[in-house]
């Protein structure tokens, strides 16, 4: 398939660039796989599309403030992205990507705003760096990094964000992206789906630049995704088992949820690996083995995003509901609304 085939027209305008005053007020419109048919909904009303029995599995992973800025031994502006942890010992390393890293060499000193500083240790490719900062940067990060807002919400993140960019079951740090489906629920909203009889698991994978970083070649099958780390607990799992013995529904909040769950399975169910890093990217031809109902936002033209929920609900099926969803005004993206499909 060709990256073309997943391209579609979307205004400027529909890309939310604030959140909603109240999580759950987001739209929700409902898919149907089977026939395609489209209903509108809000948000706070998830719970009358699920039922007692289904496990909804949610993704606790928690953004870290991973975006410093700061300016190179040459004097330019530059711009960091934490990406992952690789300390040994006492060094502080970390892989990250790097924003105007022209004139940047191994060894060079980075001053970040704060006066927290850095060594650049050695590049890698798509503008990866290893990065040493200085002992106990990682206890110092909350007062010197910045929430690191996707680039299409074109403005600075403030004060608000650091709330609203995280989940409400949030509790493992290691994200540079929020797992945006998850962004819609309140305490107040999975209470209320737990007293129906649905039961709510969480699992963990750590959203990292393979999510966003765009699909560059023509062939999709050709694009390699990031590794992103994940982790499901052997009891989790074992309730997903016995749920898809009893033909329970699994219905996983959001891509991320989905990418764990089936990677945990690709060589087979009495084999399955709960931890790791995962480079499964899945598009149209994918046989999902866990995911029964997917709930998700609107995602970016031509992105892994839509690929994947095209993967589950059908190319044709996706972009028509994407035509609907920018016809009837949908906010899209990160603070966006969601799509549940069932």
């Amino acid at each position: 398939m060709e990256l073309k085939d997943f391209e579609f027209d979307l205004p400027e305008e529909r890309i939310a660039q604030h959140p909603l005053s109240e999580r759950d007020s987001s739209r929700l419109m409902v898919l149907s796989r089977s026939t395609g048919a489209v209903t509108h909904s809000v948000f706070r009303r998830v719970g009358e599309y699920l039922s007692e029995g289904d496990l909804l599995v949610v993704n606790d992973t928690k953004v870290m403030p991973a975006r410093l800025l700061g300016t190179k031994s040459t004097g330019g502006k530059i711009e960091v992205l934490l990406v992952e942890e690789l300390s040994d010992g006492s060094k502080e390393l970390w892989r990250c990507l790097i924003k105007n890293s022209k004139g940047l060499k191994a060894g060079s000193l980075i001053h970040f705003d704060g006066g927290e500083k850095a060594r650049a240790v050695s590049p890698e490719n798509d503008g990866f760096w290893r990065v040493e900062f200085e002992e106990g940067f990682s206890e110092r990060l909350d007062g010197v990094g910045r929430i690191p807002l996707p680039p299409y919400i074109r403005r600075e993140a403030v004060e608000e964000d650091r709330e609203r960019y995280q989940t409400v079951f949030a509790g493992k740090t290691g994200a540079v992206a929020a797992p945006t489906a998850g962004l819609h629920f309140t305490e107040g909203l999975l209470e209320g789906i737990k007293k129906k009889g649905v039961e709510v698991l969480r699992i963990t994978l750590h959203t990292g630049p393979g999510t966003f970083m765009p699909v560059r070649a023509e062939k999709i099958e050709e694009h390699r995704m990031y590794p992103e780390r994940y982790t499901i607990s052997p009891e989790v799992y074992g309730a997903l088992l016995k749920a898809k013995a009893d033909k329970r529904r699994v219905v996983a909040v959001g891509t991320t949820s989905t990418r764990a769950l089936e990677a945990a399975v690709v060589n087979g169910f009495e084999a399955p690996v709960l931890s790791g890093s995962t480079e499964l990217f899945i598009y149209p031809g994918f046989r999902f083995r866990v995911v029964d109902s997917l709930l998700t936002n609107f995602h970016l033209p031509g992105s892994t995003l839509i690929m994947l929920v095209a993967a589950f609900a059908g190319r044709e099926q996706v972009l028509t509901a994407y035509k609907e969803a920018v016809k009837m005004d949908y906010r899209f993206f990160s603070y966006g609304d969601a799509m549940l499909v069932i």
